[in-house]
């Protein structure tokens, strides 16, 4: 039987699949003991990122910003509820939509997580305009993955 010619287009460590999803792996154990302090997961860690910048939003608007259907994030945002982070309230205008507005436990929160980018910023061992790059560049494409 002859050796099959390897194929270097199939090889793990030239896929950018797999730089991007390993570095999301490393990304997320970074994250991980910041996050314990405050008693959040990353996803949880997410949800309070969007909503520190825009409370009283819908699960709708919530689920569009982090590119995730409505039905996986409501478990998060029961946590978070249970937590006293946030209150799920429905709408006066239409009942089927759920509104988010943080209480002001989660609204103090923000100040106890401000150190985190720059912990992970130093993690990478990367400057800020290095990382700022590369993020506009998986922002890019992201973006144009999103419309194949």
């Amino acid at each position: 039987m002859a050796d099959t010619p390897t194929c270097s287009e199939l090889e793990l460590d030239n896929q950018l699949c797999f730089a991007l999803y390993s570095t999301s792996l490393m990304m997320t154990k970074v994250y991980k003991p910041l996050l314990k302090e405050l008693g959040l997961t990353y996803p949880q860690y997410l949800a309070m990122l969007v909503l520190w910048q825009e409370d009283g939003i819908t699960v709708s608007t919530l689920s569009k910003r982090l590119l995730t259907d409505p039905g996986s994030v409501t478990p998060l945002l029961k946590r978070l509820e249970a937590d006293h982070l946030l209150i799920r309230q429905r709408s006066r205008q239409d009942e089927r939509v759920v509104e988010l507005f943080l209480t002001q436990h989660g609204r103090s929160m923000r100040e106890r997580a401000r150190h985190i980018p720059s912990c992970v910023v130093n993690a990478s061992d990367q400057s800020i305009e290095a990382l700022t790059q590369l993020k506009d560049d998986l922002v890019k494409l992201r973006d144009k993955l999103q419309t194949f």
